[in-house]
């Protein structure tokens, strides 16, 4: 019983998109009609079976002739030959030599009720693993796999949203709006996919119909989560008193949403109301974990402090924010300014010097540097 294992970049074989693939020669060679079993990562604890394929077609090749062939390589998913290459190197380490013999291996993927062992639900499968690539920012991969899903079952609702969500992400907002359309035929009442639909509206800048979508999911749930995305597309819609309206209804329902409480911080740092965007920052703060603290939530309350010519404390604020994020060249900026109007000039040199060497380019620190210069 041949086993194969695949890892995620052989995903358009698990989607059906590819049925091909190269393996080094075994001792005993595959032949056209064995039974292939397929896995995902076989050798660890995410292990699990894909499909049950047949063998239609099996080429030797040695490892000089796979360097020198272009078009085989990108069958099997590379770029070119050189890029098949240097992984075949990465993967063998070493044991590698031109003489070295491989199979090229075609098959047929087996519909689940004609597999010899056990049988899985192969659309669940797929759309576990799309969503595990969807979370870790895999876009392309997950596309594969959520579509691939889709034609297992047209009419899920879960994955017609779910790939609605995935090709936003890609930018392919026109493609997404249909995929929320079919699921909304489906459940009209649902709200979240009307909330999505909103917020891919609002992505590709038609703002008024994104306020449309979203006033229609709040009639059908009042829900925190729906009124803080309102609150977003109303501040886009250059509405802030509105929008800030839907932050604190959000916050009424839940208090404890740190995001929301973030935004209307901002919000009001905006409209020049420090006091109140500071109590708000410290909520969103007092609410995350000390691990999970936003640097940008530290940045923008110091800037709130600054604006209010509290210095020492803004300036506590962007240390806050630094150690988070060192690299955060307008964070040392705006480190520098705290401590230039508190006349620590060598230190705010110091800062702006910091601000440079991550960012050359910044140039508010250069001018801000000569300023502390003059003053030396």
């Amino acid at each position: 019983m041949p086993i194969l294992s695949f890892s995620s970049r052989d995903i358009d074989l698990v989607t059906g998109k590819r049925t091909m693939t190269i393996r080094r020669k075994w001792k005993r060679p595959l032949r056209v009609g064995d039974r292939l079993h397929c896995y995902w990562n076989l050798v660890s604890k995410d292990r699990e079976k894909v499909f049950e394929a047949v063998v239609t077609d099996v080429e030797t090749v040695s490892f000089r002739e796979l360097r020198e062939n272009d078009e085989l390589a990108r069958e099997d998913g590379f770029r070119d030959a050189k890029q098949l290459e240097e992984e075949f190197q990465r993967m063998y380490q070493g044991e590698l030599t031109d003489d070295t013999e491989f199979q090229v291996i075609r098959f047929r993927k087996l519909p689940v009720d004609e597999w010899e062992g056990k049988r899985i639900d192969e659309k669940a499968m797929i759309t576990r693993r799309a969503d595990i690539l969807f979370d870790s920012g895999k876009f392309s991969k997950s596309e594969l796999c959520y579509t691939a899903a889709l034609r297992i079952d047209p009419n899920d609702v879960y994955i017609l949203n779910r790939l609605g969500d995935n090709l936003t992400r890609l930018g392919r907002f026109d493609e997404a709006l249909e995929n929320y359309r079919r699921a909304i035929m489906i459940e009209p009442e649902n709200p979240y996919i009307w909330n999505n639909m909103a917020i891919t509206l609002l992505n590709a800048g038609r703002v008024d119909e994104a306020l449309e979508a979203s006033e229609r999911a709040l009639k059908i749930k009042h829900d925190p989560d729906l009124l803080y995305w309102r609150g977003v597309m109303l501040e886009v819609a250059g509405k802030p008193l509105e929008a800030l309206e839907s932050y604190e209804r959000s916050l009424e329902i839940d208090p404890r949403n740190a995001e929301v409480w973030t935004a209307r911080g901002n919000l009001l740092s905006d409209l020049g109301r420090m006091e109140e965007a500071i109590e708000s920052y410290n909520s969103a703060l007092e609410l995350a974990l000390e691990d999970e603290q936003d640097p940008n939530v530290w940045n923008r309350k110091g800037n709130a402090l600054l604006e209010l010519e509290r210095f020492n404390e803004a300036l506590e604020c962007y240390r806050r924010a630094i150690e988070m994020e060192p690299e955060n060249d307008v964070y040392w900026t705006n480190m520098g300014v705290a401590l230039l109007e508190l006349e620590r000039f060598d230190e705010a040199l110091e800062a702006f010097n910091r601000a440079l060497m991550i960012n050359p380019k910044n140039e508010d620190a250069g001018i801000l540097r000569e300023e502390c210069l003059e003053n030396l």
